[in-house]
């Protein structure tokens, strides 16, 4: 399975912008279904958005228009543009990766938090 570290995370005030970085090593994650989690203070792992190896994107309704998630497979590097963040953004971010072994299962492991790989977090804070 690939490894996964993010990075990128920090604090920034509402109505700001970050950009989550999260590089991969082992293998190359053209192949994966690629993705991102949080997990705000005191609830459960929400999964944020994803990317399969066709390039379909999916995204939970809160964060639609607001965060585009991309890859440079050069780079072998996952990102998550952050964009007009607000409190309820505040959580710890994880890089997560899977196999994607035919059309549309990326969107359905986000779904159902179905991810092998896990980075060890990164973590944004907005302040009002």
């Amino acid at each position: 399975q690939v490894q996964l570290m993010e990075s990128g995370g920090g604090s920034v005030q509402a109505g700001g912008s970050l950009r989550l970085s999260c590089v991969a090593s082992g293998d190359t994650i053209s192949r994966y279904c690629m993705g991102w989690f949080r997990q705000a203070p005191g609830k459960g792992r929400e999964g944020v958005a994803s990317i399969g190896s066709d390039g379909t994107t999916s995204y939970v309704d809160s964060i639609k228009g607001r965060f585009t998630i991309s890859q440079d497979n050069a780079k072998n590097t996952l990102y998550l543009q952050m964009n007009s963040l607000k409190p309820d953004d505040t959580a710890i971010y994880y890089c997560v990766a899977d196999t994607d072994p035919w059309f549309g299962y990326c969107r359905e492991r986000l779904a159902r938090k179905n991810f092998r790989s896990w980075g060890q977090g990164t973590q944004v804070t907005v302040s009002s």
